[in-house]
């Protein structure tokens, strides 16, 4: 069973930083990334990374987030800065491979982590 597993999340100040990991016992995924989620809305993107390291944001990314990965440690990062009480969420990363059988990607998903900024 494909698992990824966050953490990292927490409370912070607004202004403030966290970082949060993902690692996964899967090596093929070809992009890893970030979503977030506020009770009754969407799933939204946040920030995406493929396996080359070309990355992208989200315009709610842009500028205050940085994602990385690191293959070695089959681990990708997300480092988040100038938080605002609006980036309160649970954060979910995900990974998608390619599946041999259908050609299509495959997406799994870790089990989130909330983070949480208020003064």
């Amino acid at each position: 069973q494909v698992r990824l597993v966050e953490s990292g999340g927490g409370l912070a100040q607004p202004g403030g930083s966290l970082r949060l990991a993902c690692e996964t016992s899967r090596r093929d995924f070809i992009i890893m990334g970030w979503f977030r989620q506020t009770p009754g809305k969407q799933r939204e993107l946040v920030a995406r990374i493929n396996v080359g390291g070309s990355t992208e944001y989200t315009d709610l990314a842009k500028g205050r987030f940085t994602i990385s990965r690191d293959n070695a440690r089959n681990t990708v990062y997300l480092q988040m800065s100038s938080l605002k009480p609006e980036d309160t969420a649970v954060y979910y990363c995900y990974g998608d491979a390619v599946n041999t059988a259908t050609k299509a990607f495959d997406r799994s998903w870790g089990q989130g982590t909330q983070v949480t900024v208020s003064s």
